[in-house]
Order: C-alpha cells, then structure tokens, then sequence
C-alpha cells in the first residue's frame, strides 16, 4: 500500500508504480497545494478527439489538434487503466492519523528491522462493471430483461441541461421555421481523475457564472419583449465526457423533440474558459470549415463585427479575432456544426492552447482564478466581497449581454446594459468556496437545502441527476430572471387554474424566500420564469448503439460500499501461536463435550417426583 504526495502524482511515478502491479494493492493520494509555478492536468492533450467536427474525412488538417494541442499540460491519466485502486484523502488529518501510524510501528530503531505489530493499510472499491460500456451495458439489459432481481452492473452518465428564454414560447409545440432565435452557450461540469471531485474553477464555474450574470443583465432592458429575435441561454452538462448534453440537445432538435429547431438558430455565441486573461484580451474563435461556405462567411464576419462593437464601451474587454486560420477549441457548438452549417463563435481568454495549468484536475479551484477573501471577514461577509475576478468577469459579461441584444435586433438600450459584480461574486463564492450560503438558502425549494454543502460544489455529472449544480444553476437563473409573483403555495404548484398564467409558457417555482427583518423566519415567495431542464442523456443509450462513435457512450460502473481503514496486524509467529491455542482449545472442548455427554445419565439425575404431604 502507497501512501503518495500529491506532488509526486505524476505520470512517471504512476507509470513505475503500474509496473510493479503484483506488489501495490492500493495507492491513497494526499492533496497537495499547488505553487504558482506547477501544472497538473490528468486529461488528455486533445480533450473530446473525435466526437466534435473534425475528423479525418472533414477538416483534417484540423483533425485530431494537428496545429493547436489545446492541453498541452495534459497527461492522460485520467485515461489509463489501474488495476489498484486509487484514493484520494482530502482531509489532512486522516494523512496525519497514516502516517502516524507507520512512524509509531513499521519504523525500526537504530536501523534494526521494525518489529511487530505493523500498521496496515486496506482499500475497499470493488466495482462491478468490465471491459466497456458495451459489455456491462449487454450484461444490464440482459439482467433486467430476463431476471426478477436483476443486478445492473452500469449506468450511462446523465443529467439535465438547463435553458431559458428570452420571450416565453409555448413548449408543447414547435417554433415556426421564420422564428429567428439567438444562442447563448457554455458547459455545466467539470472532472478530475477522483470520482466526483471536480471543483471545475475556470474549466467551467467561471463561464456559466458569467453567463448567469449576462441573463440577468439582459432581461433588465427595457425593450426585450419587442426585439425581433429571441434568446436562448443553454447550460450544457455532460460535455466533459464527449458533448453529451450538446449532442443529445441536436438530436433532440433534429427529431422534433425540442421546441426549438436547428433551422430556427440563427447565431450561436458560446462561452469557453475565460477567466484567466493575461491581458485585456477576449478571443473570438471560429470554425474555419463551415466559412468555405460564402454566406456563413458572411454571416459569421457580421457576428464577430457585431461583437466588436458591443466590446467598445467596455475598455477592461478587447475582442480580438484569431490572425491565422484554426480550429475551434473544445466546444458545444462543434456538436451543431457537425448537424448543420451556422454562424458561431467561441469567447475564450486564449487563442491558442489553454491557460488552465489545472485544466480538469483537483487544483482548478478558487485560487486557481485568484478568488481569495481578506482572512478577517465572516461567511457572510465573503458572500458580499466582490473581488477582482468577479469585476472581470461582470466586465465579460456585459460584453456578452450587449452582443446578445444587438444580436436579437436591438438598438435602444445597448449602452445601458451592464452585468451586476455583485450577482458574479455571489455566484462565485456559492460555487467554489460554500454552497450554503444565505443567498442560496433564499433561491431554492424548502426540500432542496440538503442539496447545499458547506464546501464548494462539484461538478461531475454522475448518474443520478440532476445533480447539485444542475439544481442550483436552475434555481439561480429563474431567480435572475425570472419574476416574483402574487401566488399562493398552492397556486404556484399548479398554475393551470389561475387565469392568464400558463405552465406551457413558464415554470413556477415555490422558493424559500429571503429571512425577514428580525431574522426569524422566511418570506417564500413564488418565481415565474422560462427556465427549464431538458434530459442530458447520451443518444447512443436511446438507441442502444453502445459502441457509438457518433455519439458518447460514457457509462458509470456500480460498485460496493468504498471504504479505507487502517489497522494493525501481528507477527507471523503470533499469529501461529494464536492458531495453535485456538485449535488445542478446540480439541480440548471437544473432549470434555464428549466425557460430558457419556457421562450424562450419571450427571444429570432426574429429581423425583414428589409425595403426598400429610399434615
């Protein structure tokens, strides 16, 4: 058993340890803190190879990140097959109790050998599922279908994506093909190479805070419910594990399944990494493939002059295009190119590979996008600190609110859209530092409180959905854009028998509600919004095509009670000691069992009956 530094968790050191298979039963990983000068990524250096626009029968000269590794610091572990399980201790004081433990008893003294007893480690993980999701997926539907008590052994990842709009639209029907509707875009999860521990600071929180804060910006302006074009925000889950949420939101799209079409999308504006600008920079990537085509060409130069001119107000923004043609970075609007030819753009703070030193690891937390609170504040008082990176992302933000309405045909208002810092660092400090907070308490259903911890979110989709951040990030854009209604309880859980309010239109949601002003008990309240979940299931598992590679075919195995204990063990000859004892026991009671038991007439007398009494 291998207790290792969370430094020394590198591919060399797991590339040696995975050779020496037949003596390591077990590795526990102690968390590290990361220095401003180290990298880890567990991911690979081309995430999501293959399962985007590029191949190598289109654009493979892009194919497979030819002339742009987007994570060159990845090292694939996350990748690799271990025959060992592999653990990860958070909590410094368990790694103090180890090695404690092994300084006390598996330590000699002078260099003398360590005598006995020894401490011991042992690691519990044993998972059902094996070989692929192909096989374990058979083996399931095998089980369910032939078998009373079936014992699944996998389950495909899934979730929900959330998405709003704009101007409510009647989601029991289709748009009408001349609808014209705006996309706004980014992803939901997160993952690290430790099941779910995925903290997910600028691979994913920052984004979708930053989209947050544009939704709520956008829906202030005076003139939204006039604008020619709608606008649909979309939070993607899934896409860590090959654009699951996008893909199965296309599909759905391409069946009718969706009340938005693909024909209905008239631009697509998505957010990737971009908190970590090192300069006043905010790249536009573009997808150079579907530009050979003349009037996407055109369409996507007017997105990017559009964008352009929504940046000039705000001089902490610059929107700068890309000098040389390349591929688009990891994203879900290559899962919409691959369906159909639209114009798009990606925001991210690099133009080449990515600045995430930590992308997809355990160390993209809060520190990794410089969110810190002066060490002298309350819980509450961080909640309401706006830092500096909640003001660069407010900034990001308001570019992108802007964007988005001149992009839906406004004109009056642009000027006077601008993000709210303080909605960001809220936001920011719910996500990556505590999730119970008061302002989160305030936007959720009663039932959901459980659902806030008093550390950060993670952000692995898992399998039982939705999950946490789905949840939150659902609950937080109705709050931002939605409106709080005069119903009762009763009403808000079912609208239809209140005149002019329509569950077709809206969602209705039955929140907790701020503390009164003496601080002892709620004011719930009732929230009308366009917020909705759509499922995020891979549809290579709705069409049985486990070994799909069109589609994702992630899947989680199943697995016992996972458990480490340590303990100590004797010496050998103890032990023998121990057996011969135990077993001369043994034979000894088996001998006085019998003697006992041939004996028994003489040892055991009936007593007799007794006479009759005269007095």
């Amino acid at each position: 058993m291998v207790l290792l530094e969370g430094k020394l968790f590198t591919r060399d050191i797991m590339e040696k340890l995975k050779g020496e298979t037949s003596r390591i039963a077990g590795l526990a990983v102690t968390l590290a803190k990361p220095n401003s000068t180290s990298s880890f990524s567990p991911s690979v250096q081309c995430p999501n190879d293959g399962f985007g626009i590029y191949s190598n029968s289109y654009g493979p000269e892009f194919a497979h990140c030819k002339k742009t590794l987007w994570n060159e610091l990845g090292n694939g572990l996350a990748y690799d097959d271990f025959s060992f399980p592999i653990f990860l201790l958070e909590d410094e004081n368990e790694t103090k109790v180890i090695k404690q433990c092994y300084q006390d008893h598996n330590l000699g003294q002078n260099g003398s050998a360590p005598s006995f007893p020894l401490c011991a480690m042992q690691l519990f993980s044993h998972m059902h599922a094996v070989i692929s999701t192909a096989t374990c997926m058979r083996r399931s539907f095998i089980q369910s279908t032939f078998s009373i008590n079936p014992e699944i052994v996998c389950d495909p990842l899934s979730d929900y994506n959330v998405w709003s709009m704009l101007k409510p639209i009647n989601t029991s029907g289709g748009l009408e093909p001349d609808v014209r509707v705006v996309v706004a875009a980014t992803r939901l999860d997160s993952r690290s190479f430790f099941w779910n521990v995925a903290p997910g600071a600028e691979s994913a929180v920052a984004s979708f805070v930053t989209q947050l804060a544009a939704a709520e910006a956008l829906h202030k302006a005076p003139d939204v419910t006039t604008l020619p074009r709608n606008v649909m925000f979309v939070f993607f889950q899934g896409e860590t594990f090959d654009y699951i949420g996008s893909s199965r939101m296309v599909y759905d799209m391409e069946n009718g399944k969706f009340p938005v079409r693909l024909e209905n999308i008239d631009s697509f504006v998505e957010l990737g990494q971009v908190a970590l600008r090192t300069s006043l920079e905010l790249w536009m990537h573009t997808d150079p493939m579907s530009q050979k085509n003349e009037s996407v060409k055109n369409q996507v130069e007017d997105l990017l002059v559009t964008l352009e001119q929504s940046g000039a107000d705000t001089p902490q923004v610059v929107l700068s295009r890309l000098v040389q043609s390349q591929a688009l970075p990891p994203s879900s609007l290559q899962r919409f190119l691959r369906a159909r030819n639209i114009s798009g753009v990606v925001l991210a703070d690099h133009s080449g590979s990515f600045h995430n030193r930590y992308y997809q690891s355990i160390y993209d937390t809060a520190e990794n996008i410089n969110v810190t609170y002066p060490e002298s504040q309350s819980p509450e008082e961080d909640l309401n600190f706006v830092t500096d990176t909640a003001k660069a992302l407010a900034d990001v933000a308001t570019v992108l609110a802007r964007a988005l309405y001149k992009l839906a045909g406004g004109t009056n208002f642009n000027n006077s859209i601008q993000a709210d810092p303080q909605t960001v660092t809220r936001l920011l400090y719910g996500f990556l530092v505590r999730a119970n907070n008061s302002w989160f308490q305030s936007i959720l259903r009663h039932d959901l409180r459980s659902y806030l911890d008093d550390g950060p979110l993670q952000h692995y989709i898992a399998v039982s959905s939705p999950t946490n951040t789905t949840y939150v990030v659902q609950y937080a854009l109705a709050n931002l854009t939605g409106k709080v209604t005069n119903l009762t309880q009763e009403q808000c859980q079912d609208p239809s028998k209140v005149p002019n309010e329509s569950k077709d239109l809206y969602e209705y949601s039955w929140v907790q509600g701020p503390w009164n002003s003496n601080k002892t008990e709620r004011l719930p309240r009732c929230v009308r919004s366009t917020v909705r979940l759509a499922r995020a299931l891979s549809p290579a598992f709705e069409l049985s095509q486990w070994s799909s590679t069109e589609y994702s075919t992630w899947a989680e195995s199943r697995w016992k009670d996972i458990q480490a204990r340590i303990f100590l063990i004797a010496s050998k000859e103890l032990e023998f000691i121990t057996l011969i004892v135990g077993f001369s026991i043994l034979v000894f009671s088996l001998i006085v069992t019998y003697c006992i038991n041939a004996k028994a007439d003489v040892l055991f007398v009936a007593p007799r009956e007794p006479g009759a009494v005269s007095y």
